[in-house]
């Protein structure tokens, strides 16, 4: 007795045991289980996180969190690129601080981290660009400008902020020039020193001019240019006597020959690497070759990258050219509903009477071969007869079929998109070789309904749409003398190109297959008659109609852009120099200083300034001789111009008796 009740608690135990591992599961985990087919990750992450830790080696509970915490994390990231895009850093911040607290290992969330740090430094210079810009400060503001959009070609403030800046310009002027490049001034010169006009660009100014020893100073120069600027003087000197220069620094100007030797001495080069995202590296490196004459250009295919060694100018120019090609393509969604509309109506109906009787002498009752004499004996016990069946036939069938399909495909510009309704069908083909071998080979083909769309976006938000549709069904089945089976497949296609706005819906049908086939078994004159023929005959009428009706919606997603201005259009100089601009003579020049009030001291003239320093003599005597004056100082009663004004005149011939 006392056994059986041991063996009886023993059963109980082990029940119970079994019970505990089947559903015994801890709260917290049921908690968090609801919590998540609720769509609460983050307060599920905390439920089987108690339970894990609950249960260290207990696998179910482990992969539970993991779970969450992945759902969570996720969830974290989209929120904190959502906050960084909506211009909200550091909301952002601290989203990614947060996922990195709970997944330090995550990579997403230190590259977002890391993003927000440059996305804070690009805001800081935008904000000192428009500091220096309120300040009249163009180079400066561009300068930074550029900084930013180096490491990000994207930034769209700093792509405001360069588009706002070279709007009436078309083009950045060069960034190392002082404020006093673009003084205003006015010049008349003839056959006058190079050296003699560079000196007093030099004292208007306050610049300083560096000159190559090879070149001539003492050549002669005729210039005539009012109301002009020292960068537009300087640049025209230069151009008319195959010169060029180089930026040293605020100040200073190298002038040397504008030869093949020296533009390899003297032209500084720099080095730029493009990252691309929207285009391809080989067509961007075709652009830079053939317009910009690049030969230095190294193209990175793995990481779609470019990098080119030329000089700055031509580096401002590459910019340009690739911030036109990076960007980005457009996009379109393609609403499409596809619907195909088959009735079939079948009726079968008549009495299908003997076609055939066949008469057969029997065989001879000694067993041979059947001869004369037992034809002429034959008699009905003799002779064989078969007859063909007697059918009636009373069936109807009717069929009606649609086929919808309502795909949404998203496709880049002028790019296919195929969309493909149906089955593929298989085709066996036997091949046999002289030896007596049979192989089968099994091809497949595709049958129903085939569509391809290739979308061209144009910047007015039109697409127009290249479509080929075909529609296929199998017809009939067709057995081969070798006992394969081959498909009659029918075919209805159509081609067409059409231009839709955006939203706008077009339906294309008419695609229709009608079929009427009436086959029938009948005796002849009697199956003929009215209404009476279906009794000494059957005849089967089969009637097939198939339409097919095709909606389709462009939904632009991502438009098309156009280059801003400053991108599409700027100067390039000539074609034996490259110069963004040629070279500022388009600067604007500063606002004329105010006239002096009555009574005020006069203000002194380059020629007194120069005369006061002995180690200037040579420079005022050349003034002299250039017979140089400023107009409303010597003549009363005429207005002050807005401009220093120099005169040269050439010295009066003598007369020889």
């Amino acid at each position: 007795m006392n056994t059986g009740q041991a063996l009886i608690r023993a059963l109980l135990a082990a029940c119970m045991a079994v019970s505990a591992a089947g559903c015994g599961e801890l709260p917290p985990y049921r908690e968090g289980e609801a919590l998540s087919a609720e769509g609460k990750n983050e307060a599920s992450l905390e439920r089987f996180e108690t339970a894990a830790k609950a249960q260290p080696t207990n696998a179910r509970y482990r992969a539970a969190y993991l779970q969450a915490r992945d759902r969570t994390v996720n969830g974290w990231l989209d929120e904190a690129a959502r906050l960084r895009q909506t211009g909200k850093p550091d909301e952002a911040r601290k989203m990614y601080e947060r996922v990195l607290a709970l997944a330090p290992e995550n990579a997403r969330a230190r590259a977002g981290l890391e993003q927000g740090e440059r996305d804070r430094r690009h805001a800081s210079l935008v904000q000192q660009a428009e500091d220096a810009l309120k300040k009249g400060e163009r180079d400066t503001a561009l300068a930074k400008l550029h900084l930013a959009l180096a490491e990000n070609q994207q930034f769209r403030p700093a792509l405001a902020l360069q588009q706002r800046i070279e709007q009436p310009t078309g083009d950045s002027p060069e960034r190392a020039l002082s404020a006093a490049f673009r003084k205003p001034i006015s010049l008349e010169f003839h056959d006058a020193q190079m050296r003699q006009v560079f000196e007093v660009l030099s004292r208007a100014s306050g610049l300083n001019f560096v000159f190559d020893k090879d070149v001539r100073t003492d050549q002669k120069v005729t210039v005539f240019l009012r109301n002009s600027t020292v960068a537009s003087v300087v640049n025209t000197v230069l151009l008319t006597n195959q010169l060029e220069q180089r930026v040293l620094d605020g100040n200073a100007i190298l002038i040397y020959p504008n030869t093949p030797a020296k533009q390899r001495d003297y032209q500084p080069l720099t080095v730029r690497t493009f990252v691309l995202s929207n285009s391809d590296a080989k067509d961007v490196a075709n652009t830079l070759k053939t317009i910009l004459k690049t030969r230095d250009i190294v193209v990175d295919e793995k990481r779609n990258m470019i990098v080119m060694r030329d000089t700055p100018d031509a580096i401002q120019a590459a910019e340009k050219l690739v911030a036109v090609h990076e960007m980005p393509e457009p996009e379109v969604m393609l609403e499409v509903e596809i619907l195909e509309v088959k009735r079939s109506r079948l009726q079968d109906l008549g009495i299908q009477l003997p076609s055939q009787l066949s008469l057969t002498p029997l065989a001879s009752s000694s067993g041979g071969t059947l001869t004369l004499d037992d034809l002429r004996h034959l008699n009905p016990t003799r002779i064989g007869a078969t007859v063909s069946p007697l059918n009636v036939n009373v069936n109807a069938a009717v069929t009606d079929t649609n086929v919808l399909a309502n795909p949404r495909v998203r496709t880049r510009n002028k790019e296919k998109a195929r969309i493909q309704v149906g089955q593929r069908v298989p085709n066996v083909t036997t091949t046999s070789t002289a030896t007596g071998f049979v192989a089968e080979n099994v091809q497949y083909v595709d049958v129903g309904l085939k569509l391809e769309v290739e979308p061209t976006v144009t910047p007015d938000n039109e697409v127009t749409i290249r479509i080929n549709l075909e529609v296929s069904d199998i017809i009939s089945q067709v057995q081969t003398k070798s006992g394969s089976i081959a498909y009659e497949i029918g075919t209805r296609n159509a081609t067409t190109l059409l231009r839709l706005k955006d939203g706008e819906n077009q339906i294309l049908a008419g695609l229709i297959q009608d079929e009427d086939r009436v086959s029938g078994n009948r005796v002849p004159g009697l199956g003929d008659i009215p209404a009476l023929g279906r009794l000494f005959g059957a005849q089967s009428d089969n009637k097939l109609k198939s339409e097919i009706v095709l909606s389709i919606t462009p939904r632009v997603i991502r438009p098309a852009q156009r280059p801003n201005l400053g991108s599409a259009e700027f100067d390039s100089g000539t074609e034996s120099s490259l110069r963004l601009k040629s070279s500022m003579l388009h600067e604007r020049s500063e606002p004329a200083p105010n006239p002096v009030a009555p009574g005020a001291a006069p203000t002194p003239s380059t020629e007194d300034t120069l005369r006061a320093h002995p180690r200037h003599a040579p420079a005022a005597a050349a003034f002299r001789s250039t017979g140089w004056r400023r107009p409303g100082r010597d003549t009363p009663g005429r207005p002050r111009p807005s401009a220093p004004r120099w005169i040269s005149r050439p010295a009066p011939r003598r007369r020889t008796r």
